[in-house]
Formats: C-alpha cells, sequence, structure tokens
C-alpha cells in the first residue's frame, strides 16, 4: 500500500545552533527505512508530470520505483541516464519549483520528496561502488571551456557515448560554482570531487589553470583538432551597487567572499588564505548567494549578520529551505531596506551602511513589485563587513578574443535553444549565455548542447 500521508519526511539536520558553528553539511540523508517510507508515498503516475520539470529530464517515477524495491544501486542508475551530477542535484536543486511542484501529491499536501531521494540514491552509490562499462572511442575531439556544471554535464553526455573530451578550466580545480560558490555546510566539496572523478573515469581529460581566451584561444583549440566546442564558462563577474564607499576596506563582493571560504578553505585556521571575520556583517541581496555569504560570516563569528534586501521576504529568489535555515541558524533579515552609502573610518575601514526604507509599488519587468523609496526614512546599520550580492555577469575575456562570437547588452553569450552560437561549431549554455541562474538549469543547457553537437556527427 502506498504511504498516503499528505507531509514529506523531514530532512534530519544539525541543531542550528550548533550548525551556526561548523562548517559541515547541514542537512545529514535520509536512512533507507526514510527513503522507503517517501518512496512509498509516490503514486508512480502514467503521465509523470514530475519529469516535465526536470530541467535534464530524471525518469523520477523510474527510480523511485527502484527505491520502493530496495533495489538503490538500480535507481542511481536510472538517475544517471539523464544527469552527470546526481549527489550534487540532490543536494541543490530547487526540486520545490522544478519537479516538485508538479507532483501530484502536492495538490493536497506535499509533494514527494524527490530532490532529497535523488540524494539518498546518488550517497548510497557512492558508499557502494560499481564498476564502469567501457565506452568505445570514436576518435572525435570535443573542447569544452569551463568545469562547472554546463561543461561537465556536456562533457559527461559526450564522453559515454565515445567522444574524446578536454575540459579547461581557468582555476585551480574543476567544479566552477560547486567548489568556489556553494559552501562546504551546503555541498561537501569531497562529493563534488568524486562526481568529477567518475567523469574522469569515463575519460573526461580535465585542464586546469588555463584560461581561454589568454591561455588558448577558441579559434587556437580549432587548429589543435577540436571539431566542436562548447562554453560553460559561467558569469564569474560580480556586480555592484556603485555607491559612496563602496571600496572601502572589508567590502567584498559575494564572490570574492565565498571564493576564499570555499575553493580556499579560508574557515580553516591551517588555510593560508586570508578572511576578515566580522564582528558584524551585512550581506546585500536576497538570492541563494546572500544566504550563503550570510551563513558563512555567521560560522566565521560575526555576531551579528543582516541580509539588506530592497523588496519584501515574498520577492526574495531564494529557496524558502535556504531562508528557513538562515533565520533558524540566527541570521537577521532587514527587508524592505536599501542601501545608499558606506561609512569608513579614517583608515578607510567601512565602518557602518546608510540605508533607506523602501515600499512596494507596481510590478516590473520580473513580475515582482517594483521598490520605491520612503521619504524620510534613512537609518545608519552598524557593521564592520559588507558583501555584495547582488547578481553577476559574465566574464567578457572569451567573447572579446573570439571573432564571430556575439553577446546581447548584458554580456552574455548569444545562443539559440540548441545552444548554437553565432560562431560555426561553437555551442555555449549554461550562466555564461542566461546570466546567474541555478546549477541544474546550466546542467539541462550543457546536456541539450551535447545532443546538437552529437547531432552534427551522426
Amino acid at each position: 500500500m502506498p504511504n498516503m500521508s499528505n507531509s514529506k519526511n523531514p530532512m534530519p539536520s544539525q541543531p542550528p545552533q550548533t550548525r551556526n558553528k561548523n562548517f559541515s553539511e547541514v542537512a545529514l540523508g535520509f536512512s533507507a527505512e526514510t527513503a522507503l517510507n517517501e518512496a512509498e508515498r509516490c503514486l508512480n503516475c502514467k503521465n509523470k508530470p514530475c519529469v516535465s520539470g526536470c530541467p535534464v529530464g530524471i525518469d523520477i517515477p523510474a527510480f523511485i520505483e527502484k527505491i520502493k524495491a530496495q533495489d538503490f544501486s538500480s535507481a542511481y542508475d536510472v538517475i544517471a541516464q539523464s544527469s552527470s551530477l546526481p549527489a550534487v542535484c540532490g543536494r541543490v536543486c530547487p526540486q520545490e519549483t522544478q519537479c516538485e511542484q508538479y507532483c501530484v501529491r502536492g495538490i493536497k499536501g506535499e509533494a514527494v520528496a524527490i530532490g532529497r531521494l535523488e540524494r539518498f540514491a546518488a550517497d548510497f552509490r557512492r558508499e557502494h561502488p560499481v564498476p564502469l562499462s567501457e565506452v568505445r572511442p570514436n576518435g572525435i575531439k570535443i573542447a569544452v571551456v569551463g568545469a562547472g556544471p554546463a561543461g561537465l554535464t556536456c562533457a559527461g553526455e559526450l564522453a559515454k557515448n565515445g567522444y574524446s573530451v578536454t575540459v579547461f578550466e581557468a582555476l585551480h580545480k574543476a567544479g566552477g560554482v560547486l567548489v568556489y560558490g556553494i559552501p562546504e555546510f551546503r555541498l561537501p566539496k569531497s562529493i563534488v570531487e568524486e562526481e568529477i572523478n567518475n567523469l574522469r573515469e569515463l575519460g573526461v581529460d580535465i585542464m586546469t589553470n588555463t584560461i581561454v581566451g589568454k591561455t588558448v584561444t577558441i579559434d587556437e583549440l580549432f587548429e589543435d583538432g577540436y571539431q566542436s566546442v562548447f562554453i560553460g564558462s559561467g558569469a564569474g563577474l560580480p556586480n555592484f551597487l556603485g555607491i559612496l564607499g563602496e571600496n572601502s576596506k572589508g567590502v567584498y563582493s559575494a564572490n570574492e567572499y565565498l571564493t576564499r571560504i570555499n575553493l580556499m578553505k579560508a574557515y580553516d585556521e591551517l588555510s593560508d588564505t586570508p578572511i576578515y571575520r566580522a564582528k558584524s556583517a551585512a550581506i546585500v541581496g536576497g538570492g541563494n548567494v546572500a544566504m550563503d555569504a550570510a551563513r558563512c560570516a555567521k560560522r566565521l563569528g560575526a555576531e551579528n549578520v543582516y541580509i539588506v534586501y530592497r523588496r519584501s521576504e515574498t520577492e526574495m529568489p531564494a529557496r524558502n529551505e535556504e531562508i528557513e535555515h538562515a533565520k533558524e541558524e540566527g541570521i537577521i533579515f532587514k527587508t524592505l531596506c536599501n542601501p545608499v552609502k558606506i561609512n569608513a573610518d579614517e583608515s578607510g575601514r567601512a565602518t557602518s551602511m546608510v540605508c533607506c526604507e523602501m515600499e512596494l509599488g507596481e510590478p516590473d519587468a520580473s513580475s515582482r513589485r517594483r521598490p520605491k523609496e520612503k521619504p524620510d526614512s534613512l537609518f545608519t546599520l552598524e557593521t564592520d563587513c559588507i558583501i555584495m550580492a547582488v547578481g553577476t555577469s559574465p566574464n567578457p575575456l572569451i567573447s572579446l578574443t573570439t571573432e564571430g562570437l556575439k553577446t546581447n547588452k548584458h554580456g552574455c553569450i548569444i545562443a539559440d535553444e540548441n545552444g548554437l552560437t553565432t560562431h560555426k561549431n561553437v555551442y555555449a549554455g549554461g550562466d555564461a549565455v542566461t546570466g546567474a541562474a541555478t546549477v541544474i538549469l546550466a546542467m539541462g543547457a550543457g546536456k541539450t548542447a551535447a545532443a546538437e553537437i552529437m547531432k552534427n556527427f551522426n
């Protein structure tokens, strides 16, 4: 008999006042018993509405049926047919606005915990590995730019089909935003490393410390014998507000702050990477990056940590789960507030931030109500560390060094629905095309482009 409970099984996690002092993973994962109980909530709908919400098209009812049958390894195999990074997706994908949004069980209660079950299946396979089947190489060389979610997914899809794939990564470690942006407590780096090692076992060659556009150009890749190129270089150029005092000491972009902590492990006292341990930190923005930065600042010892966001909590783009976790950990939310100036002392170090109160007007192009300043509402927030989490843009280096590769007014590479750019045999996807978005959307773009590349050789 199916489990007809209207509520999904809760995810076991560290207590808030314990986890906000360490960088260990917050969510602890389902036990086999809990996974079975949750899987029984799935109705195995014939028309599979949940699949339509998955950017990489995982056969969700099929993998859940394998869990019901206690064939956990086969559940992973079903997921891996569509996803190159199951353990990552099970942890960081916004399932509530994707697959789970279309779950029939969600009509009169909570959707099946699809993401938590995906994580369970992936973690089971990590603990019970099986040899990969051999792939017959076809001799066709493909270059992938960027070892983030889009690039790794594209590389994995191609490698599984016999293509010789080389990934060129600018940083010293593969993973992109998975290693420099998402904190250890949400996504342990050992998980990312194991997923990348799986791709290496498929034959994917990853060249780090290689800046495409400087170390080597797109045109030079073609000269070296690569027959197609996929650009998944992300959006790593941080945006700022342009307010007075923004260049003060103690003002970070979220990119720099999180890279120091995540990629360079500045939270570890044995790390050589310096990080400012604030007494009070203010994070400007309302997305997942802002939540990550705030929760990191708390773990680094800041007594008061503020989220400063110009709209209301309803309009926040961050996942509800991340907002709830931040609140539980003691993050203070100052919504309907907007910075107008940063004050600094004689040495140039930030001491406070002047903000104004906001109110919401009519919806703007994003369908969210447009914020506008309340008159005579200025106030000062005492803080010695300010982190700007107000979006990112693609780095223009690749487009500036590649003739015929066009970008839009935001610096994003122009590509069609299949990832084809304005340059022959060059494809692109993920944040380099859309601007900052989610891991799973980038993966979907990488998968789509890989399928299109393969069409050219069939």
